[in-house]
């Protein structure tokens, strides 16, 4: 009865797989936020180097990882994947349940995966500092760290609310040498106007990139780097979903539904993708992004064009919202809290090629307890999300009789999460279940395209 399938070093994948070649409809244009006309490699020069540009808008479906990259991705990959036999047999479930640990890196989520390649970009074009913005603090760990692999110092806006609530996320930035900021801050336009406005603001990712971009636009030797939402992003973190496949071949199974949470994106993407691979060749694979009822982007907002970012100073891409002005409630699932969503997540959505889900905080930390108290694994709140339903697919193929394979992404684990377990074992959590009203509100500034 095998546990742990492993990939041995000499068997991580070489390529990452881009979907943009092989989805059934052509990606909506990326809009100039001035001009509204469809932006050229050139509008894109200020923020990012050539080589993530040519990728984002690369129809090649394979594109080589370089070398020095994979001679970094192997002090973590290829991460294991696990059949959850201990949570299997508390569900009383026929389903057979796989999970993608994506803990295995050294800042403990999947974010590496592109944090990495991005650098190495950048390093490659002469860049001296990056700006970023980070939510919970997955992803300014990753390019923090990849940062000084590189060489390249590294700037973080990290949004407020999880300033203070994740101390020790913003430790292990430093000490890899990261300069680290509480957005909204009073060292950019966009932070001023924002506190002007509210001076207790907790922040947003939204308002976060906002000020990261200003800093990369305002200094030459600076470029900005995203960790969810864009083209290039999804394209590196396809390595999860491409080790999953290999890994599932050696025990002769294929997953009924592939699953993850999804804030931005990349997590989903990253998993999904390779699948969406077979399900665009026919074969019979759902693919589930779960996402926190405080902030239902891809569930309750419109599909439409809006800023990436709370000041519009990002191009405009056609995705759910929920505004980009939206600045949500302080979950304890910080990576989740974007206001919208990956272009290409989206797309999929709206074609009702993926299916998504929106659950409650409560309910989501339960399922965490569930899972650390039978596999001993403390997930991340984020990875909680996709846990949840992977226990509900479970249920149901009980309730069915039915055989089920599932497979989700463990993003990351909790042991920086630890005060909001505090918080849950102690009952002071909440559900909070966005309102329809503040989300319409929140939609009226949405740019005329």
């Amino acid at each position: 009865m095998q546990t742990k399938i492993v990939l041995d070093e000499t068997e991580i994948p070489r390529r990452w797989y881009n979907i943009m070649a092989d989805m059934p409809k052509p990606p909506a244009p990326v809009l100039h936020p001035g001009t509204k006309k469809p932006v050229t490699p050139d509008d894109l020069k200020p923020i990012f180097p050539m080589g993530l540009i040519e990728q984002e808008v690369s129809t090649k479906r394979w594109i080589d990882i370089p070398e020095e990259v994979l001679k970094i991705y192997a002090l973590w990959r290829p991460s294991p994947l696990f059949r959850a036999h201990r949570l299997e047999a508390y569900l009383k479930t026929p389903a057979r349940i796989y999970y993608k640990n994506e803990s295995f890196s050294p800042p403990g989520s999947h974010k590496p995966n592109t944090a990495v390649a991005q650098a190495y970009y950048n390093k490659k074009e002469g860049i001296k500092r990056l700006a970023t913005e980070t939510g919970a603090g997955q992803w300014g760990s990753a390019l923090a760290m990849a940062g000084r692999f590189m060489g390249i110092d590294v700037t973080v806006y990290m949004v407020r609310v999880s300033y203070d609530q994740k101390p020790y996320r913003r430790i292990l930035m430093e000490t890899w040498g990261a300069n680290v900021h509480a957005s909204p801050t009073e060292l950019t336009n966009a932070g001023k106007k924002v506190l002007a406005e509210d001076p207790s603001s907790p922040g947003s990712l939204g308002i976060a990139i906002s000020e990261a971009v200003e800093d990369a636009v305002s200094h030459a030797d600076t470029n900005y780097a995203l960790g969810s939402v864009l083209n290039h992003v999804l394209i590196h973190q396809s390595i999860i979903g491409l080790e999953a496949k290999e890994q599932l071949k050696k025990v002769n199974d294929y997953p009924d539904v592939v699953i993850a949470s999804c804030g931005g994106g990349s997590n989903f993407g990253g998993i999904a993708f390779p699948f969406l691979m077979d399900k665009f060749a026919g074969k019979a694979v759902r693919a589930l992004a779960v996402e926190p009822a405080s902030c239902p982007t891809l569930t309750k907002g419109p599909y439409t064009y809006d800023f990436g970012d709370e000041a519009g100073l990002t191009p405009l891409v056609k995705m759910y919202t929920l505004g980009h002005n939206f600045v949500p409630p302080g979950i304890h699932a910080g990576g989740l809290r974007y206001h919208g969503d990956s272009p290409l997540v989206s797309q999929f959505y709206n074609e009702g090629i993926i299916e998504a889900v929106a659950y409650n905080q409560l309910p989501v930390f339960e399922a965490a307890m569930v899972f650390a108290r039978t596999e001993g694994l403390i997930p991340a709140p984020e990875s909680a999300h996709a846990i949840l339903g992977a226990i509900n697919e479970a249920k149901q193929a009980t309730e069915e009789g039915k055989e089920r394979v599932i497979l989700f992404n463990l993003s990351g684990h909790g042991h920086f999460d630890l005060s909001a377990y505090d918080s849950f074992l102690r009952g002071k959590l909440q559900d909070y279940e966005y309102p329809e009203a503040e989300i319409k509100k929140s939609l009226k500034d949405l740019p005329v395209v």
